[in-house]
């Protein structure tokens, strides 16, 4: 694996980790508000989040996907895929199949709708976070195939 591809998935596999809760205008929150808000989070056009290179910003959306990757096994397990939105832009997705379901029978040419975190790369970006934290500190993501939510 050549070294800008490690240290890549190395970054994602840290932010995967990252324990910080979403910021709010009240520090006393408490964890169950956030669990209740956590459906409802802020979200960002991944377009434009692209284009100003930001990254750790809850995303919502639609695509088709256009490869199915290997899954990455090297610490948490990843399940990965492309999907190209509506605007070209290309993502890579990091399902956790350690904290979810499997996304069952995906294949090129599915439509998938999703939330997630997205993370900036040169090549479109990633979406991580498309599941439940089990700890409750981060929004919740998902991903939806053929009528069924995996989260």
């Amino acid at each position: 694996m050549s070294k800008p591809l490690l240290l890549l998935w190395c970054l994602l596999l840290a932010a995967c980790f990252q324990a910080e809760p979403p910021s709010t205008s009240a520090e006393s929150q408490s964890n169950q508000s956030l669990s209740q808000s956590a459906d409802q989070p802020t979200l960002a056009g991944v377009a434009d989040l692209y284009a100003k290179k930001i990254s750790q910003v809850q995303v919502e959306d639609s695509g088709v996907v256009v490869k199915v990757l290997a899954d990455d096994s090297n610490g948490s397990r990843h399940q990965r895929f492309l999907v190209k939105v509506a605007t070209g832009q290309t993502l890579l997705f990091a399902h956790n199949i350690d904290l979810a379901a499997r996304v069952e029978n995906i294949k090129v040419g599915d439509s998938v709708a999703f939330r997630g975190e997205y993370i900036y790369n040169p090549k479109g970006g990633i979406v991580h976070w498309t599941h439940r934290d089990p700890q409750g500190r981060h929004y919740g993501g998902w991903i939806k195939l053929s009528g069924k939510t995996y989260d």
